[in-house]
């Protein structure tokens, strides 16, 4: 057991240190990019990577600004798609499990905003619908995957790929998952900076 651990353990170390930082860093610039700009960020994923989206947004829409709540008047939008469990079945059931981020992002989507998607293989179908459409709208599109990047990777604006075997599912999700919480600390101190350098002056 113990040495499951260690070996589970030595495979997260290993590829934290393959990420693609100049890619993580890019992603950075998007995201402020759209601030300034006003603009959207919507994020989905299927499983266990609609969890980690679910969670981000909760956590970059208030914890970026957690210090400052009462000092900023803009904040981040993110957004993820679709909203509620309600409107995802309604478009599985009615439409096809293929749209079910298509079709809400269609309803949002101006060209100020930026999608990031999860998809661990980077080929999952909704995933790949939901990519195009934004590319479409000549939207920027941050991909977060696994294994060889598939699809997603190819198509992305930004290919975060974290390098893993093909199913190792659980760990391209915990990386995902580390990048995202390094998303949203980056932004928090960053504010933080912003608004320490303000009250100096």
């Amino acid at each position: 057991m113990e040495d499951f651990i260690k070996d589970f353990s030595i495979k997260v170390e290993a590829v934290l240190k393959k990420l693609p930082i100049k890619e993580i860093a890019k992603a950075l610039n998007i995201l402020k990019a759209v601030y300034e700009r006003d603009g959207r960020i919507y994020i989905f994923g299927n499983g266990g990577s609609l969890a980690l989206a679910t969670h981000w947004v909760s956590d970059f829409n208030k914890t970026v600004f957690s210090h400052h709540l009462d000092k900023h008047s803009r904040r981040f939008q993110a957004i993820r798609v679709p909203t509620t469990e309600e409107e995802l079945t309604a478009w599985a059931n009615d439409v096809g499990y293929d749209m079910v981020f298509a079709g809400p992002l269609k309803n949002y989507l101006q060209d100020s905003d930026v999608v990031i998607a999860i998809s661990d293989s980077g080929n999952s179908p909704n995933v790949i619908k939901a990519v195009e459409l934004a590319k479409s709208y000549h939207v920027p599109v941050i991909g977060l995957s696994g294994s060889d990047g598939g699809k997603l990777n190819q198509l992305a604006d930004v290919k975060i790929l974290v390098p893993t075997e093909k199913d190792e599912y659980e760990l391209a999700e915990s990386i995902h998952n580390i990048i995202l919480h390094l998303m949203t600390k980056y932004f928090k101190d960053y504010f933080d900076h912003l608004v320490e350098r303000q009250n100096k002056v």
